[in-house]
C-alpha cells in the first residue's frame, strides 16, 4: 500500500466511509502489535491496546492532517497509549514490566565493523536480564529502533524526541545494557 493509497482511504474515512479504515488495520495491526507487546510485555494487554489504539486513531482520524506519515502518526498514539499503560500498571503493581523477548527477534550486536553478529545463548540471555531492567520509553525505543527498523528521525517524531536527543538516548540506552550486560559475566 503507497502512501498515495493510505491518503486515499484516510480521505474515504472522513466522508463517512467507514469499512475505508479497514485495509489501513489489516495493513498495520502486526506490527503495531509487535510494538506495543515489546513495550508492555503482556500479550494480552497489548491485544487490548491494539484494539484501543485503532480505536484511537479511528475516532482522531480528522486530526492526523498529513504532516508526518500516517504510519508515524498511528506509531505516536501506539507509543503513546502503551507507554500510558505501563505508568498505570506500574502505580498499581510498584515494578516494572517485563520485555516479552519471546515475541521479538534477536536484538542484533554491531562488530567494530558495524555488521550485524549473532548472539551466543548467554549473551542472549544477559541481554534479556538487561532488556528487563530498561525503563518502558527505553524499550519503546529500543523496539522502534531495532525491531521496527525505524530511522532515527521518525523513532525522534514518535517519541516526541529531536533526532540528536533520540541519538543520545539510544547510545546511552546501549552504554547502559553494556555495563549490565558485563555484570552477569
Amino acid at each position: 500500500m503507497t502512501h498515495h493509497d493510505e491518503q486515499r482511504l484516510i480521505r474515504k474515512v472522513l466522508e463517512g466511509d467507514a469499512e475505508a479504515f479497514a485495509p489501513l488495520v489489516e495493513r498495520y495491526s502486526r506490527p503495531i502489535f509487535a510494538l506495543v507487546v515489546g513495550i508492555v510485555g503482556q500479550r494480552e494487554e497489548a491485544e487490548e491496546l491494539t484494539q484501543d489504539i485503532f480505536l484511537k486513531a479511528y475516532t482522531h482520524l480528522a486530526s492526523y492532517g498529513g504532516r508526518s506519515a500516517f504510519s508515524t502518526w498511528l506509531y505516536r498514539i501506539a507509543c503513546n497509549t502503551a507507554l500510558t499503560a505501563v505508568k498505570r500498571r506500574q502505580r498499581r503493581q510498584r515494578r516494572f514490566a517485563l520485555f516479552d523477548f519471546g515475541r521479538a527477534e534477536r536484538l542484533p550486536e554491531l562488530s567494530d565493523e558495524g555488521e550485524l553478529t549473532e548472539l551466543s545463548e548467554a549473551q542472549e540471555q544477559a541481554l534479556r536480564a538487561a532488556l528487563d531492567r530498561l525503563e518502558a520509553d527505553e524499550r519503546a525505543l529500543i523496539q522502534l529502533h531495532y525491531y521496527e527498523n525505524r530511522p532515527l528521525s521518525e523513532c525522534g517524531e514518535i517519541l516526541s524526541l529531536t533526532e540528536s536527543n533520540t541519538k543520545v538516548r539510544l547510545h546511552r540506552i546501549r552504554k547502559k545494557l553494556g555495563v549490565w550486560i558485563t555484570e552477569k559475566q
